[in-house]
């Protein structure tokens, strides 16, 4: 068996189901994914957040986290923005011919440590390869669902004249931390990004 992505890993035949089964289900199990219906079903009473976001950082492995992290994080925190309790998540990757499984399998990894700490479940998904050349080894789209609780109107549209801006950790940290690898850059004080999801 090949230790890279093939394209026949995205045909929808017997290799997409052996990739789903091997490299996702055994991190990412929950009863509403391990059904492997088209799609996740589930009832929710209240006022809900809904977000989408994609993931094309450059390289994928960096200081503090990769893009599977980055992903859960950054969907999680979309949700936390607006006040809500972050739920459910959707996962869709779109993969290169060539990548590595290996590496693959410690991006599922951390996608599964970053939602076990941020109390999500991964409950749909979906995987695209495409022809080598055609994408930076690995996108990922995160959609997520939250609870936003009774009495809660969190938006920018909200902001006034004189609010004050409150930051839960220094601005430019994942951008540095990126571009450190990517460049080859050198400071006398190594760059970290923590990524760390919004309870």
């Amino acid at each position: 068996m090949s230790n890279t992505i093939l394209l026949a890993h995205g045909s929808g035949g017997k290799l997409s189901h052996e990739l789903v089964e091997k490299n996702f289900l055994p991190s990412l199990t929950n009863p509403m994914l391990d059904k492997l219906d088209d799609s996740a079903t589930f009832q929710i009473n209240g006022h809900l957040a809904f977000t989408t976001d994609s993931y094309v950082v450059n390289p994928i492995f960096f200081s503090g986290g990769d893009i599977g992290k980055l992903a859960v994080c950054g969907t999680v925190n979309d949700l936390s923005m607006s006040g809500a309790k972050p739920l459910y998540l959707s996962l869709s990757i779109i993969v290169e011919e060539g990548f590595s499984l290996s590496e693959l399998d410690c991006v599922v990894r951390s996608i599964k440590a970053a939602a076990e700490e941020a109390g999500v479940k991964i409950i749909a998904g979906d995987t695209k390869v495409v022809n080598q050349g055609q994408a930076d080894k690995l996108f990922i789209n995160t959609s997520g669902i939250g609870i936003i609780p009774p009495g809660i109107d969190i938006s920018g549209a909200n902001a006034q004249t004189g609010d004050k801006v409150i930051l839960s950790g220094t601005i430019g940290d994942h951008g540095i931390a990126v571009m450190t690898q990517r460049e080859g850059l050198k400071f006398e004080v190594p760059v970290e990004k923590r990524l760390l999801p919004i309870k």
